[in-house]
């Protein structure tokens, strides 16, 4: 019934949504929409423990493994991530070995997939780090000595302790960083990953509906980024402890 209307909203006003009635142009359009929600998971789960262990670094003793940290936040924070995917795919991407792709020809080791992953994940970390570090510094002095006084080691105190109490603090912050990289997996457009850009630009090319197909695809990531938010507000209010959080 839906296939029939939109078929008939073509032919009767003009309105061409070929996702709806077309089954060629819904496979393509699906298969995009898998595509970006797994670069979005993948990447979201990868920068986090990316910002966990950077923020953990810059709290070390060694010099290098500060100066490390320093390094990458202001690279991936002060440069575009289209040039960061470029410069991963285009230049990076060409001193890997290829692999057998098992019909006689030849791949490369990494794909455009993996290296839009890659790239927004090591884009989102660098943001993350500083997210945890504020929150990490917002933890009251006294709960962190109090911990240490109860013999807590390092490591043990941020497990239990800061990072519980750090996370509570920085999530507001922290769910707009992870809302900016659901937006930011447009760009792998550039370099041919198969998401909802690419799939939408491949059909309004052929059926000529542009108007039509940039309706579905603004509305397919409002409804991508409610998802996410929709997750994240319940994450902030169970972990709210009251008078504490703000």
């Amino acid at each position: 019934m839906i296939a029939a209307y939109f078929e008939r909203l073509n032919e009767t006003q003009g309105l061409n949504f070929s996702v709806f009635y077309d089954a060629f142009d819904r496979g393509r359009f699906l298969t995009g929409l898998w595509t970006t929600s797994y670069i979005c998971v993948v990447a979201i789960a990868a920068s986090l423990a990316l910002g966990l262990l950077g923020v953990w670094l810059a709290g070390s003793r060694s010099r290098l493994a500060r100066l490390l940290v320093r390094g990458y936040v202001q690279f991936f924070r002060n440069t575009p991530p289209l040039v960061q995917l470029s410069f991963f795919y285009f230049a990076v991407a060409t001193l890997l070995p290829t692999v057998s792709d098992g019909f006689g020809g030849r791949s490369p080791l990494v794909s455009g997939t993996g290296w839009a992953i890659i790239a927004f994940s090591l884009f989102a970390g660098a943001f993350n780090v500083e997210i945890f570090r504020a929150g990490i510094e917002a933890v009251p002095s006294t709960t962190v000595e109090a911990a240490e006084s109860l013999g807590y080691t390092r490591l043990q105190l941020y497990i239990h302790v800061v990072i519980p109490l750090a996370f509570r603090i920085c999530l507001p912050a922290l769910n707009n960083n992870l809302i900016n990289l659901v937006k930011t997996t447009t760009l792998a457009y550039a370099i041919g990953v198969p998401e909802l850009l690419y799939a939408a630009s491949q059909i309004w090319s052929e059926s000529f509906n542009v108007r039509e197909m940039m309706n579905v695809l603004l509305i397919t990531y409002v409804l991508l980024v409610a998802i996410l938010v929709f997750v994240m507000g319940r994450w902030e209010k169970a972990m709210r402890i009251p008078g504490y959080s703000t």
